[in-house]
């Protein structure tokens, strides 16, 4: 279904959303790329007019800015909700098959265990509710949907926390990395593929995990990068959440299942640290 479909992609100028093009581009796909101004998804008319005549609409638009969030909540629900919602409504109205990207922040990361994908939502940000409501909205408009979880997001094209540490770590002899949050790195590439193998497996319409398999702190995850720079893994000190006090509370516990896959036969995204090694010479690149 990726040869010859046409797909939309908003927010595609993004980090995700660019690694999606690409990969897109690569398999054949017609791919409808429009920039920000052309594409405002809070504007209904924009929205149908851009999604007339496509096979398939990802929404890689998101309001990402966690601690402004708090103060900006209406914003980052008209971004986060209402967008999803105007182009979910499009995509039904033209036939076209509704893909959401959303977030571990739905939850409350208060879990011991891998959330599954039918789990209760209980976010504890801003970010996390309007993402939730974008969620809903999807759900409720265009019954061909998928909505795609995903998690500690990085790649190549767009500021991340991968390039942050490679950074620090050439200007300091130690770096002091949070211990007490776990969760799955996870490249934008890899979540692209999974995109794509979802819509050519025909997965039923509901909710999936995109993440990498596997669980890590962000200590334990920096170690990694430093140790990728050829540097001593031994200076990522750890701490805790506790000393690092920003606006919007994060999950502790970012780890999502992927039984709805499974059931599917859509294999997962591979290990977290497998799938580091492959992506550190692209994403750090120049760094």
């Amino acid at each position: 279904m990726i040869k010859d479909s046409r797909w939309l992609v908003a927010g595609a100028a993004g980090m995700l959303g660019t690694d999606l093009c690409d990969e897109l581009r690569r398999r054949g796909a017609d791919v409808v790329a429009p920039a920000r101004d052309a594409l405002d998804v809070t504007d209904e008319s924009q929205v149908a007019e851009q999604v007339r005549d496509v096979d398939v609409v990802v929404n890689c638009a998101a309001w990402t800015a966690v601690d402004d969030a708090e103060e900006q909540e209406a914003e980052a629900f008209t971004l986060n909700a209402v967008g999803p919602q105007l182009l979910a409504r499009a995509a039904r109205l033209a036939g076209a098959r509704m893909v959401q990207i959303s977030t571990d922040y739905v939850f409350a990361g208060d879990a011991t265990r891998p959330y599954p994908e039918a789990a209760a939502l209980a976010p504890r940000s801003a970010y996390g509710r309007t993402k939730g409501a974008g969620e809903w909205a999807v759900r409720a408009e265009c019954p061909d949907h998928l909505v795609v979880r995903t998690a500690w997001l990085y790649g190549a094209h767009g500021p991340c926390f991968p390039k942050t540490m490679a950074r620090l770590a050439a200007e300091r002899e130690e770096l002091t990395v949070v211990a007490d949050q776990v969760g799955q790195p996870t490249w934008t590439v890899d979540l692209a593929d999974l995109v794509l193998r979802l819509v050519a497996a025909d997965a039923p319409a509901g909710t999936y995990h995109g993440t990498s398999t596997g669980e890590v702190s962000w200590h334990g995850f920096t170690q990694e990068i430093v140790r990728t720079l050829g540097r001593d893994p031994g200076m990522v000190l750890p701490t805790t959440a506790e000393a690092f006090r920003r606006p919007a509370p994060r999950p502790a516990y970012s780890v999502l299942g992927h039984d709805a896959l499974a059931a599917v036969g859509v294999e997962p995204i591979g290990h977290w640290a497998e799938r580091w090694t492959a992506a550190a010479p692209v994403v750090l690149e120049g760094s």
